[in-house]
This record gives C-alpha cells, structure tokens and sequence, in this order.
C-alpha cells in the first residue's frame, strides 16, 4: 500500500492526487503592474510536472498598494486574469491543483507608495510609519478580497488561500502589538478579528470552491499572540466555512526564531485536534518520511513544502523514493528509473509539446 501522503484527498469536492502542496513563496518576477510572466509558467509548471497535488502561487496582492515587493504578483484589476489564468493552465495539465493566495503586504509595502496598518505603528524602528486606516479604507480592503476572488475564479484556479499571516495587513489587525485601535476593530479578540471575518465573507460571497486560511500561529513576543489565541480565531475561521488553516508562524515582528525540522507542525496538530478543523503543516519539512509521519499520525492533513521545492522540483518523487512508494511520473522521465517505476503501469504522455496559449 502506497505512503498516505500519495493517496487522494478530498476537500469541498475537490479531490486532490496526494496530500503534498508547494507552498507559496514571492519570487518577484511579475511585471511591474502585477502581471504574471513566463518565468511562472515555467516555475510554478515544472512543479506540478513534478508530482505535487496542489501548487499554491505566491501571493497575489488584492490592491496596488498592497505588494509585499517590487515584482510581486497582482489580482486588483481584471487584466491580470488572463495571465494568470495561463499559469493556471499549465498546472492543470500536468496533472495539479492550482491555489491563489490573496492578500495585502499592510505596513510591508515593499514598493513606494504610502502604506497602510490598522495602527500608525512601524514595523520597525527604521521603517516608515503607515497610515492608520479609516473604516472606509478597511471596507475598500475588504472589497478588493471580493473582487480578487471572483478574478481567482474566472482565472479558474482550485483553491484560495487568504493571507493572514507574516505580518501582513489581516496578521496586524489580529495582533494586539500591531493593533492598538479603540473602535470596533481593535481591543478585544473579536474586534480584532472582525476585518477577518468580513474579508472572509466577501471571499465565500465569490468563491464556493476550497477555501484555505494561512494563519501566524505564534508571534514569538511577549504580549502578542500565542497558539492558544488561535482556538479563539481558528474556531470562527470553522464556523464561516474556512476548509483549511495553513499553520505558519511569525513576522509582527523582527525577532529571532528558533527553527528546527517541523518546527510549525504542532500548531497545525493542536488546532486539528481540538477544533477538529483541517490543517496544512509547513516550515523545514525536508523528507518524505517527516512529511508521511506527520499525515499517518494525523498532525495535519497536508504538507506544504517551500525550500526544498525551490531546490527541487521532483521533490514529490524524492520523497516516494525516501518512502519507497510508486508514484506515477511522466513517462517521459521513466527510461532510467527504478526497477519499481519501471514495473509500474505505463502512464499517460504528458503534452510537452504543446504549446500555451497566449
């Protein structure tokens, strides 16, 4: 019997070929307007060729000030569908799920225009102060979630993903050391999480399909939030319909970080066993037998690898081979395979020649 980690799963109705995930990682190759370019075609394709069952794009901001750096990619206006939707394409077919992450980079604005925060608190000491947003800046933020998940959808992605994590604008309204605010967005857990709960909204107003939520699980500073705050949050998440909390951690503030392999999986294990919600785990998964144990004893329901993806894009078949699992690869690459692989059932070719549409 093959690792669980290559069975199917399915969430929402969608079922995806295995449980392993790249995770999203900016890589500053958009045009300067946010559109995507070859470069992820060829990325985030050589990944899906590579047997993960679901890529998750890097984020894509929801407004033009909104880029967490120069490069990063956009979903604010209409004409970055048809980009994206080229990227989409190409993970289809070879043979993959496709995530956007939505989000909005907050006092990170890494481009230079004015930057915007729930509170008029650096990031740093060095860093430019943000404007304190008015509510009607809050509701134009969560709009532009809206409007960014009806573009997800017409680019036909699988999955989004809600970035609420890293110390991002969503990440510094749940914060008590980013949020100081004395109205109905500040103080309280509730308040704090209510531009939460409304980006969420408008997201599901949209968007039907799995909806996944990346959350910062840890702050790592005394006062700020703590895996406990989020049963707070992650039970709401559950109850609006969220299908997965993506668990990372940090980035409110710029702290040390002791980080070890699997060093983020018991936040996703303590959230999957108390609230019983589904979770992903991330952060220096480096082995398929690391990425098999955490699925086999039910830590999480899927693996994200970032690093070692980057490093590898036939990650997915290093760790069937690390687990000594068959998995099925393009037929293309199977000549000097493995005794096993070339015993398997011959896969279908995979259209290499095809050329995209553009």
């Amino acid at each position: 019997m093959s690792a669980l980690l290559f069975q199917p799963i399915t969430i929402r109705n969608t079922e995806f070929k295995n449980r392993l995930a790249m995770s999203p990682m900016c890589m500053h190759s958009a045009t300067a307007d946010g559109h995507s370019t070859d470069f992820h075609i060829v990325h985030y394709g050589a990944r899906a060729l590579g047997g993960a069952g679901l890529i998750m794009l890097e984020t894509a901001s929801v407004l033009p000030n909104g880029p967490i750096g120069p490069g990063d990619l956009g979903i604010w206006k209409d004409s970055h569908i048809e980009s994206l939707a080229r990227v989409v394409d190409v993970i289809h077919r070879f043979g993959a799920k496709a995530g956007a992450q939505l989000g909005h980079a907050g006092r990170q604005l890494g481009i230079d225009l004015p930057s915007i925060a729930p509170s008029a608190i650096p990031f740093t000491a060095e860093s430019r102060v943000p404007h304190e947003m008015s509510i009607e800046q809050i509701k134009e933020v969560v709009e532009a979630f809206r409007l960014g998940a009806a573009r997800a959808k017409k680019a036909g992605f699988d999955v989004i993903e809600i970035h609420c994590a890293h110390g991002y604008l969503l990440n510094e309204f749940l914060s008590p050391l980013a949020n100081k605010r004395t109205d109905l967005y500040g103080g309280s857990h509730e308040n704090r999480y209510r531009i939460v709960r409304e980006v969420i909204d408008a997201v599901r107003s949209e968007w039907d399909g799995p909806l996944f939520l990346r959350i910062s699980s840890t702050d790592y500073v005394e006062g700020g939030n703590t895996p406990q705050d989020f049963l707070i949050y992650a039970q709401w998440m559950k109850e609006q319909d969220i299908d997965l909390i993506d668990c990372s951690s940090g980035g409110i503030a710029m702290v040390p970080v002791n980080t070890y392999p699997n060093y983020q999986v018991p936040a996703a294990e303590l959230l999957r066993k108390e609230l019983k919600i589904m979770t992903g785990a991330v952060g220096l998964i480096e082995t398929g037998r690391q990425a098999e144990e955490i699925v086999q004893n039910g830590r999480a329901d899927i693996v994200l690898v970032g690093r070692e993806m980057l490093k590898d894009p036939f990650w997915a078949r290093t760790a069937a081979d690390d687990l000594k699992t068959a998995i099925t690869v393009p037929s293309q690459y199977t000549r000097y395979g493995s005794a096993w692989q070339r015993t398997m059932p011959k896969p279908e070719v995979v259209p290499l020649t095809e050329t995209v549409e553009q």
